[in-house]
C-alpha cells in the first residue's frame, strides 16, 4: 500500500510539475500601424502530458487588475515540427495545451498595443513599448526558469533599449537577443524599441543610460549633470547601490502620467515641454522618486510583494511605507541636491499636513487600509472618494517625515530615517533575501525610535487620529499650530460644461449635502437669477453661516427647486513657527541638510 501512494505521488508529480524546461521567446512587430506585437514562446524539455501557460492580469507597482488577456488574440500551439497541439482556455488568463506526447511546443499569439502608459505595451510606426506583464506568457511552475528573449524589431526601427542583459555574441542587424534569470526579471525590465535618442551619464559607480522617446525642450548635458546628483544622494541614503547599469526610459508626449518603477530601470511619461523653469524641478522630483524606488519596493518590501503572484491581486497594509516614505525622499533628496531651500523644504512638508488633514476621507480611512484597499479603491476612485478615502502617497509621507523627525531627537542628531532604510535593506534584503513581516517592520521602527510604537501604530495607522505634529517636531525647533476656523462652506464642487453648471462632487456634511443636492445636478438658477459658475461662486463666497439660498436645479430631465442653508465647517490649517534654540537648531539643521 505504501508502494501504491508513493508511486501515485510521483505521476502525478510528473503530470503537474515541469523539471529543466528549457523557455525562449520571441518578439515580433512586422506591421507596426497595426497596433499588434507578435509573440512566440518555445518550451523545451518537458516531461508532463500537457503544459499551462498564462499571463498576468496585473504590473508590480500599479495595483490594479488589468485584465491583460482581453488584448490577446488567435493564441495557438505547435509542435516544433509545426503540428497543430490543442489548447484550452481555462481561465481568463490560463491556457492548457495537450502535448501530444511532445517534449516541447511554441505557443504563438498576437497582443493588441495601443496604451501608451507607463504600464501598458504600445506600437505604432513611431515606436514599440513593452511592458512585460502585458505581453509574455509564463509556464506555470516555472516562474524560477531563466531563458532568453529575441527582439525582431520592424525594419524602421533602429535601437532597442531595456535593463535586460544582452546576450553577446548575437546581434544579427537590428535583431537583438536578451538572456534573463528568471520570468520575474524578464517582466520587470520594459523594453523601448524605436529611434530613440539616448545619452549615458556614470553615478555613484553605475552607468546609466537615459533613452528619449518624443520631442521635447530637454537638454542632454544638463540631464547628465542633474541626475547624477538624484543618484548619487539617493545611493547615499542606504549606502549602496545594487545595480552596475540602469535605463532611463522617458515618454516624451502631450499630457505625461507618471513613472513605474523596476529593479535597475524606469519607465516616465512626461509633457513633452517640462525641461523648464518650475516644470523641470517636477521632472526632477519624479526621477528622484522612480529612483528610489529600485530600494524602496523593489528590495526594501513588505513580505507580501515578491515573489509575485500574477494571478491575482496581492494585498500589504504597507503602501504607506512603499510609497509614502519614497513620496518623502523624492523631496528631501532635491533638498539635499541644492533644488530647494530649507525653507521651501520646510513649506512642502507643511502643504503635505495641511493636504492630508484638510481631507474629509482622512478621518474615515485609515493610512494602513489605504494601503490595503488600493486595488478596489486608488485606482477606481469616485464622486464620493474623497469624502471616504486617503491616499497613502500623501499620508505616508507626513508619517515619514515624523518618523524621521523622532529618530533624529531620540539619536541627539546622529540617525534619521536614513538608518532605518539601511537597516531594513542590509538585514532584511541582503541578510534574509525577503521582504520583512509586520512585526520585523515594527520591531526595527521601535529600534530607531527608542519608544514602543504600538500606540502610535494604534492612532495613526490604523486609526485616523490626527498627529501631534507640534509634539514631535518641537525638538527640532518648528512650533505646529492648527489656526483653522470655522467659515461658511457651500459643499458643492461644480464645473461649467456646455454652458451648464454641474455638480461634480459633495463634501460630507455641508449644505450642499444638507440640502440633497447630487453628483450631476445641474444648477439652473440662484434666488431666481439664471447662473454660470462664476455667479454662483459669487453667490456662494459671499454667504455667511445661516445665510439660505434658493436654488433652481434640474435632474433628470426634471426641474426642482432646493434651499440650502449655508453651514460651518472647521478646515484645518496647519502652520509651522522656527523656535530654534542652541540646542534644537543642529537638529533642524541635519533634517533638512
Amino acid at each position: 500500500m505504501i508502494r501504491f501512494y508513493l508511486f501515485s505521488f510521483l505521476f502525478v508529480a510528473l503530470n503537474t510539475v515541469t523539471f529543466g524546461a528549457k523557455i525562449s521567446y520571441t518578439l515580433k512587430m512586422p506591421r507596426p500601424q497595426n497596433h499588434y506585437f507578435q509573440v512566440e514562446m518555445q518550451v523545451e524539455q518537458l516531461k508532463q502530458k500537457t503544459a499551462t501557460v498564462k499571463l498576468p492580469v496585473w504590473s508590480p507597482g500599479s495595483y490594479l487588475v488589468r485584465e491583460f488577456s482581453r488584448h490577446l488574440n488567435q493564441v495557438k500551439a505547435y509542435s516544433l515540427q509545426g503540428a497543430v497541439l490543442p489548447i484550452t482556455k481555462k481561465t481568463k488568463n490560463t491556457w492548457e495545451i495537450d502535448l501530444k506526447g511532445q517534449t516541447a511546443c511554441i505557443v504563438k499569439y498576437e497582443v493588441y498595443a495601443f496604451e501608451l502608459s507607463v504600464r501598458t505595451s504600445f506600437l505604432d510606426e513611431t515606436h514599440g513599448f513593452v511592458s512585460g506583464p502585458s505581453m509574455f506568457m509564463y509556464l506555470d511552475g516555472h516562474k524560477e526558469t531563466g531563458g532568453e528573449l529575441l527582439v525582431q524589431p520592424h525594419a524602421s526601427f533602429k535601437r532597442i533599449s531595456t535593463g535586460l542583459t544582452q546576450k553577446s555574441d548575437v546581434k544579427q542587424g537590428n535583431n537583438q537577443t536578451f538572456t534573463f534569470e528568471n520570468y520575474d526579471q524578464l517582466v520587470d525590465c520594459p523594453i523601448e524599441i524605436g529611434n530613440q535618442f539616448e545619452f549615458d551619464f556614470e553615478a555613484a559607480g553605475v552607468k546609466h543610460t537615459v533613452a528619449m522617446y518624443g520631442e521635447g525642450n530637454y537638454d542632454p548635458e544638463r540631464l547628465k549633470v542633474d541626475m547624477a546628483k538624484i543618484v548619487e544622494e539617493e545611493t547615499k541614503v542606504v549606502g549602496v547601490n545594487p545595480n552596475k547599469r540602469y535605463v532611463f526610459i522617458v515618454h516624451n508626449v502631450v499630457g505625461g502620467d507618471g513613472g513605474l518603477e523596476h529593479c535597475n530601470s524606469t519607465v516616465l511619461s512626461v509633457d513633452r515641454w517640462t525641461y523648464d523653469g518650475s516644470n523641470y524641478i517636477n521632472f526632477l522630483n519624479l526621477v528622484a522618486h522612480e529612483y528610489f524606488h529600485l530600494w524602496n519596493v523593489k528590495r526594501i518590501r513588505p513580505i507580501e510583494l515578491g515573489p509575485f503572484n500574477y494571478d491575482q491581486e496581492v494585498y500589504t497594509n504597507y503602501l504607506w511605507v512603499m510609497e509614502g516614505f519614497t513620496s518623502y525622499y523624492d523631496e528631501l533628496i532635491l533638498r539635499r541636491c541644492g533644488y530647494y531651500t530649507t525653507e521651501e523644504m520646510q513649506k512642502k512638508i507643511q502643504s503635505a499636513i495641511n493636504y492630508v488633514e484638510g481631507s474629509a476621507g482622512s478621518r474615515v480611512q485609515p493610512v494602513a487600509h489605504a494601503s490595503f484597499d488600493a486595488w478596489i479603491k486608488a485606482y477606481r476612485p469616485n464622486e464620493n472618494s474623497s469624502n471616504t478615502t486617503m491616499t497613502y502617497y500623501s499620508r505616508g509621507m507626513v508619517i515619514a517625515a515624523v518618523l524621521d523627525a523622532m529618530i533624529i531627537k531620540q539619536s541627539n542628531g546622529k540617525e534619521c530615517l536614513d538608518h532605518l532604510m539601511q537597516d531594513l535593506y542590509q538585514t532584511y534584503y541582503v541578510g534574509k533575501n525577503r521582504g520583512f513581516t509586520d512585526a520585523e517592520f515594527k520591531a526595527c521602527l521601535t529600534k530607531h525610535t527608542g519608544q514602543d510604537m504600538t500606540e502610535f501604530f494604534l492612532k495613526y495607522i490604523d486609526g485616523t487620529e490626527v498627529i501631534p505634529y507640534s509634539m514631535y517636531f518641537l525638538p527640532l525647533g518648528i512650533e505646529v499650530n492648527d489656526v483653522g476656523s470655522v467659515k461658511p462652506v457651500f459643499g458643492a464642487n461644480v464645473s461649467e460644461e456646455g454652458g451648464k453648471v454641474i455638480v461634480k462632487s459633495i463634501r460630507s456634511n455641508t449644505a450642499a449635502e444638507d440640502a440633497g443636492l447630487s453628483v450631476n445636478d445641474e444648477i439652473i438658477a440662484c434666488m431666481n437669477y439664471r447662473v454660470d459658475k462664476p455667479m454662483l461662486d459669487a453667490f456662494m463666497n459671499g454667504a455667511a453661516i445661516g445665510d439660505e439660498f434658493e436654488l433652481t436645479i434640474s435632474r433628470d430631465q426634471l426641474i426642482r427647486k432646493v434651499i440650502v442653508k449655508i453651514t460651518g465647517q472647521k478646515r484645518s490649517s496647519f502652520i509651522f513657527t522656527n523656535r530654534h534654540t542652541d540646542a534644537t537648531l543642529p537638529l533642524y539643521t541635519y533634517w533638512l541638510r
